[in-house]
C-alpha cells in the first residue's frame, strides 16, 4: 500500500524550518558578529588614540588656532598651506628629514645585516651576543640621546679622549659643528635602530633551508655566490618590509634628535618633527603646526603605500 504526501503537507513541514532558519540568521552572518565582537575591545583604543586625533590635526590645520585661553578658532581654508609652500625653513627642514631617514636606514640595514649574517654563526657565546646586540632596543631614546651626548662631548668625551690618545685631533665639537653635527646625529640613529632591524633579518637567515647552502656548495659556488643568490632572494620580502618600517620610524624621529642637538646648531639637524614642535609649543601656532604635520602625514602614507604594495607583490610571487 502506497501513500502519498500532498504539496501543502511539504509546505507545512518545511515552514517551521524557515522560520528557525530566519529567525536564527545564517551561520556567515553569526560568524562576522562574533568576530567583531571579539575585534572591538581592541579596536576602542585604536580610533579613541590614534583614528581620532588624527582626524582631528588633519582639520585642525586648515583653521588658524592659536594658543591661549579664549581664542577663538575659525576655519581659514588652505591658508596655513599657502604660507607653509613659501616657508624656505620648513622646507630646508623636509630636506634634512629625508637625509637623515634615508641616511639612517641605509646604514642601518648594512650594519644590520652584517651583525645578523655574524651572529647566525655557529660561534661560542652566541647567546651573550644576541643579547647585548638587543641592549639599545631596551634603552629609550632619551637616556640614548644623554649617554652620546656624554660620549661626544668635545672636552671630556670618551671618544675625542680616543682620538688624543691616538695622535688625532681631539678637540671636535661633534653636535656643535655644523660639518659634522648631522653625521654625528645619523651615527646615534643607527646604533639605537640596530637592534629591532638585526633581529628581523636574523630571523629571516634562520627560515633559510640549509639545504639550499648545500645544494649550491655541491654546485660549486662560492660563499659570496650562496650569499647573492641563495640568502638574499629568500630575505628579499623581510629587506623590503623592514626597510620601509623603518624609513617611516625613522622619518618621525623626534626624542633621540631633540634631546641629542634640539635641531641645531643653526637649524642643521632639524627634522620636521622639531620644526612642528616648535611652530606650535614655541610659538603657539597650532593651526599652522597641524597643516606641517599633515604635510608629513602626506610623506609617510606614501612610503605606507609603497610598503603595502610590494608586500602584495610578494604574496603574488
Amino acid at each position: 500500500m502506497t501513500s502519498t504526501v500532498s504539496p501543502a503537507t511539504v509546505a507545512e513541514a518545511s515552514a517551521p524550518q524557515k522560520r528557525r532558519r530566519s529567525s536564527g540568521g545564517s551561520p556567515v552572518n553569526g560568524s562576522r558578529r562574533d568576530a567583531w565582537l571579539l575585534v572591538l575591545p581592541a579596536l576602542i583604543p585604536v580610533v579613541l588614540f590614534s583614528v581620532y586625533p588624527l582626524v582631528q590635526g588633519i582639520l585642525l590645520g586648515f583653521t588658524d588656532a592659536k594658543a591661549g585661553l579664549g581664542q577663538v578658532v575659525s576655519f581659514n581654508g588652505v591658508d596655513n598651506y599657502t604660507r607653509l609652500a613659501t616657508n624656505e625653513l620648513f622646507w630646508n627642514s623636509f630636506r634634512i628629514g629625508l637625509i637623515w631617514a634615508f641616511g639612517v636606514t641605509i646604514l642601518q640595514f648594512f650594519a644590520s645585516l652584517g651583525l645578523a649574517l655574524l651572529l647566525n654563526l655557529n660561534l661560542k657565546m652566541r647567546w651573550l651576543a644576541r643579547t647585548l646586540a638587543l641592549v639599545p632596543w631596551a634603552m629609550p631614546p632619551v637616556i640614548i640621546a644623554i649617554m652620546w651626548r656624554l660620549m661626544l662631548n668635545p672636552t671630556y668625551g670618551p671618544i675625542n679622549g680616543g682620538m688624543r690618545a691616538l695622535g688625532l685631533p681631539g678637540d671636535i665639537n661633534w653636535l656643535g659643528d655644523f660639518s659634522t653635527a648631522l653625521p654625528a646625529v645619523i651615527v646615534v640613529g643607527v646604533w639605537a635602530g640596530m637592534p629591532q632591524t638585526t633581529i628581523t633579518l636574523l630571523a629571516g637567515l634562520q627560515n633559510v633551508p640549509s639545504e639550499l647552502h648545500e645544494a649550491a656548495a655541491i654546485d660549486g659556488a662560492s660563499t659570496w655566490q650562496r650569499f647573492w643568490h641563495v640568502t638574499l632572494p629568500a630575505l628579499r620580502p623581510i629587506i623590503v618590509a623592514i626597510t620601509t618600517l623603518d624609513l617611516i620610524w625613522n622619518f618621525n624621529s623626534f626624542a633621540l634628535v631633540y634631546v641629542l642637538t634640539a635641531g641645531g646648531p643653526g637649524g642643521q639637524t632639524m627634522l620636521p618633527m622639531l620644526f612642528a614642535y616648535n611652530e606650535a609649543f614655541r610659538y603657539g601656532n597650532f593651526g599652522y603646526a597641524a597643516a606641517m604635520g599633515n604635510v608629513m602625514v602626506i610623506v609617510i602614507a606614501a612610503f605606507l603605500f609603497l610598503y603595502l604594495r610590494s608586500q602584495a607583490r610578494s604574496r603574488q610571487s
